[in-house]
């Protein structure tokens, strides 16, 4: 059974995305995360990053709908 939270490294893994990327997206809040025990690691709950994939996607139909590319 998968965990509810995953790490900023399988998020990028997960994205496809460098571990910049991943740690940029956490801390604007674009992809909401926790931080977590004495070392305050990042934590993004799984459907979290459901969500935001979703929002990629329909933010991307805008783009097409609206001509812009």
């Amino acid at each position: 059974m998968p965990g509810r939270f995953l790490s900023l490294a399988e998020v990028q893994e997960m994205l496809s995305i460098s571990a910049t990327q991943a740690y940029s997206l956490v801390r604007t809040g674009e992809l909401p995360a926790i931080q977590v025990g004495p070392k305050k690691v990042w934590r993004v709950e799984a459907a979290q990053l459901e969500e935001y994939i979703e929002r990629q996607y329909a933010r991307t139909r805008e783009r097409i709908a609206s001509g812009e590319m």
